[in-house]
């Protein structure tokens, strides 16, 4: 680093182009994303050196109760070069910055991925009783200057939010990826396992219709989606959370969110949303009805998702949050060993990390909030 990095506030119109530049940066990171989370104040920051915009982040804002005091999370985020010799020539000018703007504490997720499982390997772990989490399997895949990352964060004084199952408040540490890089169709479900290609298959044979929705059928997916949440015993969002979403990351870019839905016999049956960066394209919400799931739409949906990203120019298809469970009697493992059928990856990142700024007011707001 010839000269210090400076930080300030940057528009949206600067961000986006920033994004274009990249080959992909999370959708939380993106400006539009700070419309739907309406509840947090947003704001778009760059890294300057000189006048040269070379880092950029979304950082949400989230009031501390009755102060004028804000905890800064910086979701999947920032982008930064997280593999500089020196982390701190990055994150001190960040720190420095969001003082000024109040805020008593800062929370980042370095988007760093560390370890990488395989299918079979994750499916022989499954299988071996011995085995109760993801943490315990020798990764097939393990990038080596992640630990020098997470020693720097440690000596900078940032401090890793503990994990349960591997999910912390914030995003999941273990995501599940399928490459598309560099792999026809047929190379894709060619890796999948016999029960994905055949219930593929079934879904066709059954005259399953899956077409891209517009935003009056958002109604139809959220009741679907409610139906889901009832059924798995989540808190469902809110309709209007999906049109928000719907109308500001399509505004944002036409292709940034879809909508899915899967018709058999003009009964709907499963329904999905993809949102898509770059070359990184996320499924990010699926639900399915309990009538008709012998059709097999959620496969078939899925299927038609991964074929759209990958002609959408995306070399990574993200099937988004996963546990690290692996232990056959715990409900989970079977959110699991649907995507494993996938034939792609687990996937671990560094974590989500604090920083403290005030650490009586983080105390109180992490207090505060495991209260909640």
């Amino acid at each position: 680093m010839t000269s210090p990095l400076a930080v300030r506030a940057i528009s949206s119109a600067q961000h986006l182009g920033f994004i274009e530049r990249q080959a992909s940066v999370s959708f939380l990171q993106t400006p539009a994303w700070a419309q739907v989370k309406s509840e947090w104040r947003g704001e778009s920051i760059g890294w300057f050196a000189g006048e040269d915009l070379v880092g950029g982040a979304l950082v949400l804002y989230r009031q501390m109760p009755r102060l004028k005091r804000y905890l800064a999370y910086l979701p999947e985020g920032p982008a930064i070069d997280w593999y500089a010799d020196r982390l701190g020539d990055w994150l001190t000018p960040l720190a420095t910055y969001l003082k000024t703007q109040k805020a008593f504490g800062i929370r980042m997720g370095p988007p760093v991925v560390a370890k990488r499982w395989d299918a079979a390997t994750i499916k022989a772990a499954i299988a071996d009783e011995a085995l109760t989490s993801l943490g315990a399997v020798p990764a097939d895949h393990v990038e080596q200057r992640a630990a020098g990352i997470t020693a720097q964060l440690s000596t900078l004084g940032w401090k890793e939010i503990p994990t349960e199952g591997g999910f912390s408040a914030g995003q999941p540490k273990f995501n599940f990826w399928l490459p598309l890089a560099d792999r026809t169709e047929d190379d894709i479900l060619a890796g999948m396992n016999q029960l994905w290609r055949r219930n593929i298959k079934k879904a066709a044979k059954l005259g399953v219709d899956v077409t891209t929705g517009e935003r009056d059928e958002i109604a139809d997916f959220h009741a679907v989606y409610a139906e889901t949440a009832e059924r798995d015993h989540f808190t469902p969002r809110p309709l209007g959370y999906f049109e928000k979403m719907y109308d500001v990351l399509t505004a944002e870019d036409p292709q940034r969110f879809r909508l899915y839905l899967a018709h058999h016999e003009g009964d709907l049956v499963a329904a999905t949303t993809m949102v898509q960066v770059g070359k990184h394209a996320w499924y990010s919400y699926g639900a399915s009805t309990t009538h008709k799931r012998e059709v097999r739409g959620s496969n078939a949906i899925q299927w038609q998702m991964i074929r759209d990203a990958k002609r959408a120019g995306a070399d990574v298809y993200d099937m988004r949050g996963i546990t690290d469970t692996l232990d056959a009697d715990d409900s989970h493992v079977g959110l699991i060993q649907f995507k494993v059928g996938t034939g792609g990856q687990a996937v671990e990142y560094l974590g989500e990390w604090d920083l403290p700024l005030s650490k009586p007011l983080y105390l109180g707001f992490t207090t505060y909030m495991r209260r909640r």
